[in-house]
């Protein structure tokens, strides 16, 4: 089987990253972020999840959208889906976040 097959198979989780979360400049930045974010999450939840990470520059598309053999699903539809790997849409959610902050932070050179 193909990886594109392969990936058919999985929930696609899109990630849209608003340039303005990258700073003052973020719009000269914000591809370069997607393409390293990019490879960090291909490598989580690998047997499930296909990630594509993106920039969002349409507001009116949600920031983390989850699609199963290109349909859009619902949160119910969501859940489901989502309950393999034991999670929810809201924590899967929060952490999918939470790895986008910490990569913003690393990325921008913050120190704390």
């Amino acid at each position: 089987m193909s990886d594109a097959a392969q990936n058919e198979q999985k929930v696609q989780v899109t990630i849209r990253v608003e340039p303005g979360s990258l700073g003052p400049d973020g719009l000269d930045h914000v591809e370069d972020f997607c393409r390293v974010a990019q490879c960090y999450f291909d490598k989580l939840y690998v047997g499930t999840l296909c990630w594509q990470v993106i920039p969002r520059y349409d507001k009116s598309l949600a920031e983390i959208e989850y699609c199963y053999l290109n349909r859009t699903l619902n949160e119910a539809q969501a859940n489901k889906m989502l309950s393999l790997i034991n999670k929810d849409i809201d924590s899967m959610d929060e952490e999918t976040m939470q790895h986008i902050a910490n990569l913003i932070d690393k990325f921008l050179g913050h120190q704390y």
